[in-house]
């Protein structure tokens, strides 16, 4: 039973008693408060309604501002998979301690050398470009003639 029906049997059960149709205190005050009884009932009713249509516009929101973050992530998980390649990982053995380690192309390239993750010794590698000699390079290689 809705609060709007119990008011309503509020006043029906009033009204069967003759209460509302004297001209006591009583009677006038009794009438008032079930007549701020059924506005307040009519209020909370309309104040669910615009909740529950809240709560589907809500709803759409939350579904637009996923394909939102669908579209801008899923460019961002791309150019991370082109920054970050396993390929451009390369394993280095230190010749101090002869630990094996990976270090980045970045680092191989880096004037000033790496340090050993394991000794802390400072490496300096010489690199030669690729001239596209299948000597230097590997079958995958985009230099080759």
């Amino acid at each position: 039973m809705t609060t709007s029906e119990k008011v309503a049997y509020l006043k029906g059960l009033a009204e069967g008693m003759e209460l509302t149709t004297g001209d006591s205190k009583e009677a006038k005050v009794l009438t008032a408060i079930i007549d701020i009884l059924n506005d307040m009932a009519l209020d909370m009713e309309d104040l669910g309604e615009e909740l529950t249509e809240l709560g589907e516009q809500v709803d759409e929101i939350d579904e637009d501002l996923a394909d939102v973050e669908d579209l801008l992530y899923e460019d961002d998980e791309d150019e991370d998979d082109e920054d970050f390649d396993l390929d451009d990982l390369f394993e280095v053995s230190c010749p101090h301690c002869n630990g094996d380690f990976e270090v980045s192309e970045e680092e191989l390239l880096a004037d000033e050398g790496i340090e050993c993750p394991i000794c802390g010794e400072k490496l300096t590698f010489d690199i030669e470009e690729c001239d596209g000699d299948y000597a230097c390079c590997d079958e995958d290689c985009d230099n080759k003639e």
